[in-house]
């Protein structure tokens, strides 16, 4: 929030929760905030304050947000005070239509494409635009005065998120980066073993191609169900708990499918795991990897609750993040178990050894270690607090119960028709945001394209067996889902 207070004549903007680790005075502009911190760009604390003389601009809504980058803001002139969002006349900051103010989607489209890649929410494209004008203006001071603190700011955003420490957490740019990463990276031998499922996609499983191709180690899949709507858990844990052998080191699942959208009992089977770990000696323990990018930004479950290894997520689609980025979270046993693959720029051990002409670093493996250098957008990776921080805003249990409110009204509106056979378990223990389906006597491909006839956005499973999927999320409502039905009668 920001507080606005009109004193001789003279605009204050106090900035609350935004920025506070930069101390300075700073100008409000028409178009930006440009300032002029303290000599060093020591991290401060406290409130920044902006002024700007009332005679030389007029202060607009836009201004303010520009400078504040926040989405909603306080106004203090004399003893009268008012509060409005960000350009939102919509509704109350946190409610439904605000935040779906909040994106430049097109108005006379459904969008229901989160799964694959998400518009940017204004804060984030603000915050993006903000680092792109300051790297355009001054790219060397701009980076030298920002990179390292910002980049800390978003490791720790995404530790806050998840619940573990920022040590703990790698920055990448995709899923697919992160379980590349993590899966070749695996310090595993010939003998040894990765149990998966045929259930997952193509790149955990070309992951684990790639990670037997160097090690030799092997690479096992199982089925876990017949019918992924009719599933249970007992079904899911005793299937893969039945399959561990000795030689398994790591279990490599999905948190949630992309092609049918049921969600797995992570918690669950990490239990179980823990069981099979406790007759095990510590080398001989077996690893949870979790592709989490489809829960990721939906479920209110952290990473400790999860209980897996390796958590492997994007933040361009569920959690509207910038574009191009990604997370990795490893438990303390699976920075062991894992070894870097791409030199890193944000750990300096890792520099100074090569500088001192020392063979290794010391210490062991982190995160910062594990998250690939050289040069990135990072505009994009800078501004990836923004969208950690709107999470916060509108409330991380109220995110997942909307989101799970809207897939559950259109499992229920596409059951009612009986052309069409959901593929998406409907018990929302089950399911997240993913509803995925099959029109009788039309291939999926085809749904697709009706769909976007209708200016639906909807899109088709890649695997093997296809299916069509549509993406409800926070920026949709009911009106979203019943244009869909009403679609899907002149199609199904």
């Amino acid at each position: 929030m920001i507080v606005l207070q009109l004193v001789d004549s003279e605009i204050v903007v106090q900035v609350l929760d935004r920025y506070s680790d930069i101390e300075g005075h700073y100008d409000v502009l028409p178009e930006r905030c440009t300032g002029s911190p303290h000599a060093g760009n020591k991290p401060p604390s406290g409130v920044l304050i902006c002024k700007h003389r009332m005679d030389r601009m007029a202060l607009s809504r836009r201004t303010v947000l520009k400078a504040s980058g926040v989405a909603g803001f306080a106004f203090a002139a004399d003893t009268s005070v008012w509060q409005a969002s960000a350009q939102a006349p919509l509704g109350e900051p946190g409610s439904w239509p605000w935040v779906r103010d909040l994106f430049d989607l097109s108005p006379d489209t459904v969008h229901m494409s989160t799964m694959l890649i998400a518009s940017h929410p204004r804060p984030v494209r603000e915050a993006i635009e903000e680092h792109r004008s300051g790297l355009d203006a001054d790219p060397v001071r701009y980076l030298e005065r920002n990179n390292n603190r910002l980049t800390d700011a978003a490791r720790q955003a995404a530790g806050d998120y998840l619940g573990v420490h920022p040590s703990h957490i790698a920055l990448t740019d995709s899923t697919t980066m992160g379980i590349g990463l993590v899966y070749t990276g695996l310090k595993l031998q010939p003998g040894d073993e990765v149990l998966t499922t045929e259930h997952d996609y193509y790149v955990t499983h070309e992951s684990l191609r790639l990670m037997a191709e160097r090690t030799g180690a092997g690479v096992r899949k199982i089925t876990l169900f017949e019918d992924p709507a009719e599933t249970s858990e007992d079904e899911i844990v005793s299937r893969i708990v039945d399959a561990v052998r000795p030689a398994t080191r790591l279990v490599a699942l999905t948190w949630v499918h992309s092609s049918t959208g049921l969600k797995m009992p992570v918690s669950a089977i990490a239990a179980a795991l823990r069981e099979v770990n406790a007759e095990r000696d510590a080398e001989d323990q077996v690893l949870l990897g979790i592709d989490a990018v489809h829960g990721f930004g939906v479920e209110d479950t952290n990473f400790l609750q999860l209980g897996c290894d390796f958590f492997m997520a994007g933040c361009h689609k569920w959690l509207f993040g910038p574009r191009g980025t990604g997370i990795v979270a490893i438990s303390e046993r699976g920075l062991d178990a894992v070894r870097p693959t791409i030199p890193s720029f944000t750990d300096d051990a890792v520099f100074s050894a090569w500088l001192e002409g020392a063979d290794e670093p010391p210490g062991g493996n982190t995160g910062p270690r594990m998250t690939p250098g050289g040069f990135k957008p990072f505009e994009h990776r800078w501004a990836l607090s923004e969208a950690f921080a709107l999470h916060r805003q509108i409330g991380r249990a109220r995110v997942a119960e909307r989101t799970h409110f809207l897939a559950t009204s259109l499992k229920d509106a596409l059951a009612e028709h009986p052309g069409v056979t959901l593929r998406t378990p409907r018990d929302s223990r089950f399911s997240a945001g993913i509803v995925s389906f099959d029109v009788d006597g039309v291939h999926p491909n085809a749904v697709v394209s009706r769909l976007r006839q209708h200016e639906i956005i909807a899109s088709v499973a890649p695997y093997a067996v296809p299916h069509v999927r549509l993406t409800p999320s926070i920026r949709n409502n009911e009106q979203d889902i019943e244009r869909v039905a009403a679609a899907l009668r002149s199609i199904a």
